[in-house]
């Protein structure tokens, strides 16, 4: 346990960079940590890895074992490291690794405890599922494209939009520790990472949204910073929170976490490049929030390296894991 903490159990759902940035600063505040990884990845590294060994995808889950780790950063490095020419080229060491404790375990679950006491993680990583998912996009054309890693691309080349995502099978049973994390859990983050393609497919597996509502815990939703080209072109606030509910109308939301720092125009450029604008709420969004009474946490929630925008992890897990000490946030 943490020194001078309360070690409250909390549970988040996404997958991708940003949940595994949230990662590092909830591990500062507990040491009861239960990530749900969505494991519907289709390309990269990760990709080579399911077609050939008929693994689930690693990639997303070493990220997050790697943020929870008590290890030299050396390790770390090492897990990272994609190497660079050959065969393995692009594979990083860390997929190798995983798929290696998969082989020898010869069962997944298992594989990633022991992975996790191994790299001494202040939790727990778990896959959404364990069965062989795949994402379908029905499109606003009518069209339905498969797989994770052309959703967005197709999005991006025709200028279509997402209507609504379902998982291939579309019935995918949660693991057992997922359900019991969820029922004890003092709070649950949803958030951030890729709308359509790492967060709402977490929100499709069997009874999720029903056991994140029945929960005891208060339900936070961590809005992203910036829109992403080829999935949330030009949504705002609400646009997010409409698609999350759309496809898991019986979840739960008690806060929003939603940044009100403006990007300066140089990165806003950048990103405008790449098609992606900054997410900010104004008075309508507010009414909107009020209205399905979701209370909202909003603060200079940035974290900008090498123009790169992210959330700034530790204020976030500060500002939630302390909601109620801080007598900013009351249980209704």
């Amino acid at each position: 346990m943490i020194a001078g903490k309360e070690n409250k159990k909390v549970v988040i759902l996404g997958g991708g960079t940003g949940l595994s940035i949230i990662l590092r600063g909830l591990k500062k505040e507990t040491d009861n940590i239960t990530a749900v990884v969505t494991v519907a990845d289709d390309g990269g590294g990760s990709g080579v890895l399911r077609e050939d060994l008929g693994m689930l995808p690693p990639g997303d889950i070493r990220n997050c074992i790697i943020s929870l780790a008590d290890t030299p950063p050396i390790i770390e490095s090492l897990m990272q490291h994609r190497f660079r020419a050959g065969y393995l080229k692009g594979q990083s060491f860390g997929n190798l690794f995983i798929a290696a404790m998969n082989e020898i375990y010869g069962d997944f679950e298992h594989a990633l405890k022991e992975l996790g006491n191994i790299f001494k993680i202040k939790g727990q990583v778990l896959p959404m599922t364990l069965e062989d998912t795949n994402l379908v996009a029905e499109l606003e054309s009518g069209d339905s494209i498969f797989g994770e890693n052309t959703i967005p691309e197709y999005v991006k080349k025709t200028g279509d939009r997402i209507k609504k995502i379902n998982l291939v099978p579309n019935f995918c049973e949660p693991l057992s520790e997922t359900i019991k994390s969820i029922e004890e859990a003092d709070i649950i983050l949803i958030g951030p990472g890729s709308l359509y393609t790492s967060i709402i497919p977490n929100l499709l597996v069997d009874d999720i949204p029903e056991l994140i509502s029945k929960s005891k815990a208060k339900v936070f939703y961590i809005c992203n910073l910036m829109t992403q080209s080829g999935e949330t072109d030009d949504y705002n606030v609400r646009d997010h929170l409409e698609a999350i509910f759309r496809h898991s109308n019986q979840l739960r939301i008690d806060y929003i976490v939603v940044n009100d720092e403006i990007v300066d125009e140089e990165i806003q450029n950048l990103y405008g490049a790449q098609n992606s604008r900054q997410i900010l709420l104004d008075e309508e969004q507010e009414a909107y929030l009020k209205n399905k009474n979701i209370k909202i946490i909003k603060d200079n929630f940035l974290d900008i390296e090498k123009n790169y925008v992210r959330h700034n992890a530790e204020k976030i897990a500060e500002r939630i894991i302390n909601y109620k000490a801080s007598g900013l946030f009351k249980r209704n």
